[in-house]
């Protein structure tokens, strides 16, 4: 079976003819599937297992795409088994093999298997013969039978009755929840900036995007670090997508991604490391994150075409990579969250005096364009904070108290939209006007968005910011106290004064 969400079932044929001993695979394969046939070669040997003395061919059908990887193997070993009739040929008509071998016969994990069998299931397959070492990745997927296998000698045993392979049914997905992953820090660890603690409540509650903005030290990075700790667990639909994406693109392909991702890449990173791609594409940074945190620390620091890419995820919640090899779309649904000073030496609008010129102080805040900042939902500025106050008693809310209300937030959201997934952030334009606005707040909104001239952008996610205030008050209805809340939150127009 090929990889992806819109993966397609591979029939492997085998014809054995009178010829030269000789193995040949057609249908598009890709080089580590042509060398497959050393592999083959070598498994067989190694477990004592006939390899016919003939012409063998094997196809993969359908012959008009594609194919790449080893996890053809096991089903090309089987396919010339049942063509030589030294097993069955029905016994896997109703089931799915995946495996890469070993020169030693052993069958080896291979990647995105949790990819691979929800597509298979949604094509109707239930039974699976998956390398042993994938099984726990499996586990996770409700309602399929799996054998487990170590090694060709087993499943040939298997096939031919003579030790059998004891199937491992699933059950109805129900994920035992693991202890809460808490941050790097903790709310409470962090001196005054209340308001900026608020607005991470309002982010984390209602998956909205954030910004941070303000002079060195002020405590950015430790409001950013601690942001993951008020988050709430994630479910076993999101804990299957999290763990295929980082399977696809991690050397641990067969780790159980149980947190929720925290991806922090440094400004010197590439642009095809965070958008995703390559020579093969696979998920970037912002894929890797999905379902989780993408903390993008000095944000106008990155690459313009780096910020710029990030329109299509921040509005879409998917990233389309397009090759000359291939297109691929992985989904890309995360919290921004990022950190800004207001200028190149940090200090413009400080205590301290700034050492830029006027003209690159207006520069760097250009450096964020138009688009990019509609699609960020709240801004914050952080104060400098004074120094006497650092080692007195700090008797700021933990995260886990926060947890609580962001966690009775996104329990809210969930009854109203009928999908534990869907949140405030996420909301079309159809779900918007069915929302309970109070006609004052409607007219507040109004006449702001006449005197601010936000976009049509900006209004609706103003929206969005102000019922996820309401939910963590448990109003049913946004008042004009969420609109006018939720406005204080828009960046507002910048001037450079000197």
């Amino acid at each position: 079976m090929d990889s992806g969400n819109q993966g397609l079932i591979i029939d492997v044929e085998c014809h054995i003819s009178n010829g030269l001993p000789s193995i040949l695979i057609v249908g598009i394969a890709s080089k580590s599937i042509d060398e497959a046939k050393e592999r083959v070669r070598s498994a067989f040997t190694n477990s004592e297992i006939i390899l016919p003395k003939k012409r063998i061919t094997i196809n993969l059908a359908p012959g008009d795409v594609p194919k790449d990887g080893s996890s053809f193997d096991v089903a090309i070993a089987l396919s010339i088994l049942s063509a030589s009739s030294q097993v069955p040929g029905d016994r896997l008509s109703d089931s799915l093999v995946l495996g890469e071998l070993g020169l030693d016969g052993s069958v080896r994990p291979i990647r995105g298997i949790i990819g691979r069998l929800l597509r298979a299931r949604e094509l109707g397959y239930s039974s699976f013969y998956i390398p042993k070492a994938n099984l726990p990745q499996a586990r996770l997927i409700p309602n399929i039978t799996i054998y487990p296998v170590q090694a060709l000698k087993e499943l040939y045993l298997h096939l031919t009755n003579t030790q059998e392979i004891s199937p491992i049914h699933t059950g109805s997905g129900i994920l035992n929840q693991t202890e809460q992953a808490e941050g790097l820090h903790d709310f409470s660890e962090v001196i005054g900036q209340e308001r900026a603690k608020r607005a991470m409540e309002i982010a984390a509650a209602g998956m909205h995007n954030i910004m941070l903005n303000g002079p060195p030290g002020a405590g950015k990075s430790m409001l950013a670090k601690a942001f993951a700790g008020v988050i709430p667990p994630m479910a076993l639909e999101e804990v299957l997508e999290v763990t295929h994406l980082h399977s696809l693109a991690s050397r641990e392909y067969d780790k159980i991604i149980y947190e929720r991702p925290f991806r922090a890449p440094h400004h010197t990173a590439s642009s095809t490391s965070i958008i995703g791609g390559g020579q093969n594409p696979r998920p970037g940074e912002i894929s890797l994150s999905h379902r989780g945190v993408l903390f993008f620390d000095e944000f106008p620091e990155f690459n313009r075409s780096t910020i710029e890419a990030l329109r299509q995820p921040l509005e879409d919640r998917v990233i389309t990579v397009a090759r000359s090899k291939d297109t691929l779309t992985f989904p890309a649904n995360f919290i921004l969250v990022a950190t800004s000073n207001p200028c190149p030496c940090g200090y413009y609008g400080s205590q301290k005096e700034c050492s830029c010129l006027p003209f690159q102080v207006q520069k760097y805040q250009k450096k964020i364009s138009g688009p990019v900042i509609d699609r960020i939902d709240l801004y914050v500025d952080v104060e400098e904070v004074k120094h006497s106050s650092l080692l007195g008693k700090n008797s700021a809310e933990s995260s886990q108290t926060i947890r609580k209300r962001v966690e009775n937030a996104r329990a809210i959201q969930s009854k109203r939209y009928g999908d534990p997934l869907k949140s405030n952030a996420t909301i079309t334009n159809k779900d918007i006007k069915a929302l309970k606005i109070n006609p004052d707040a409607k007219t507040l909104l109004d006449q702001a968005a006449e005197r601010l001239g936000i976009s049509a952008r900006s209004y609706m996610r103003a929206i969005k910011v102000a019922q996820t205030i309401a939910d963590l008050e448990e109003s049913p209805i946004v008042s004009t106290a969420h609109i006018s809340e939720a406005l204080q939150y828009r960046r507002q127009s910048q001037r450079v004064d000197f």
